[in-house]
């Protein structure tokens, strides 16, 4: 019978790496360097060898393998195959197959949003749910849909692709995927510094963040836990647009629970809180009664969700 598995969540500076049992027990955790020179061609040879050492190590063999779970910063289709993936210098390339050439165990590979977002399901802020939301609030916006326990990627892999939801038609500045009115330029740790430093322009109201030369999100958080009455304003208009945008994913999705993640969710219970405001005066009545939690898993999520893929599979 199986008795491991691996987790592998692949960063554009580094890969994370973890030996599961086949309960989903963390035993062993470590990273390798992701080489993204000579377009990433040894990133998944480094990989390959990084577990089959691992597994040398350990004395464990193929048979007492399940496989290995990755996620990858790009969309991923049902083949196994990923478009493009910028920060790794990859083109088209079937992940899956060249992995389990390498490694000679089966692989299942997913968007590591996504894949996150199964981690969050399996032991984090959202342990017990079978459908879910993961917004991730980090520089971007990005996400995860999980419904019947079941990722959904989507015909071209772009399934909780949420940061870039339209959610404002007047704004005139283009978002980094060349659309504009996205809801990463308002949501992420990067979206909340604009939104502060259009505010601190735009008024010459008193405030804690006129002391810093470089706002951000932080910033804004800490001084809205201060009680500064700008930050106020600009963590109000962060999280009508993020709670009007959840409400719209929720009558999609209809998820068990809401689970923020990324960065901005070191804010703590007050991020919840005021999104929450905002969710509740949007959410259709169905699903006003949705939770939203706080993530949990950190940078384990996905690993986690690596290797709840592959036992899925």
């Amino acid at each position: 019978m199986s008795k491991y598995c691996f987790g592998i969540d692949v960063g554009g500076t580094s890969v994370k790496c973890a030996l599961f049992s086949a309960e989903g027990t963390i035993e062993e955790k470590w990273e390798i360097p992701t080489r993204t020179e000579q377009e990433g061609v040894n990133i998944l040879p480094d990989i390959a060898a990084a577990i089959l050492k691992k597994m040398e190590e350990k004395a464990i063999t193929t048979e007492e393998t399940v496989g290995v779970g990755i996620g990858l910063p790009g969309p991923i289709e049902e083949n196994g195959e990923i478009a493009c993936a910028v920060n790794l210098h990859w083109g088209r390339k079937n992940v899956e197959k060249e992995l389990e050439e390498l490694t000679g165990m089966p692989v299942k590979a997913g968007n590591d949003a996504n894949v996150a977002a199964l981690g969050e399901m399996w032991k984090g802020g959202g342990k017990g749910a079978k459908n879910l939301i993961l917004a991730t609030l980090g520089t971007g916006v990005g996400g995860g849909i999980i419904i019947n326990e079941k990722i959904v990627t989507g015909a071209h892999g772009a399934g909780g692709e949420i940061g870039h939801a339209m959610i404002n038609p007047a704004e005139e500045k283009a978002c980094n995927c060349g659309n504009k009115g996205c809801l990463e330029q308002y949501a992420s740790a990067t979206g909340i510094a604009s939104l502060a430093r259009k505010a601190l322009e735009k008024t010459e109201k008193e405030s804690l963040l006129r002391s810093k030369s470089h706002v951000t999100a932080k910033d804004v958080f800490d001084a809205y836990k201060e009680n500064d009455a700008l930050a106020q304003e600009i963590v109000d208009e962060f999280a009508e647009y993020l709670g009007r945008a959840l409400a719209v994913f929720a009558c999609v999705a209809d998820p068990d629970v809401i689970v923020l993640g990324g960065g901005v969710s070191k804010a703590g219970q007050v991020l919840v809180d005021c999104v929450e405001k905002y969710y509740q005066k949007y959410a259709f009545s169905a699903c006003k009664a949705t939770p939203i939690k706080l993530a949990t898993l950190g940078n384990d999520a996905g690993i986690c969700g690596a290797a709840k893929l592959i036992l899925s599979r």
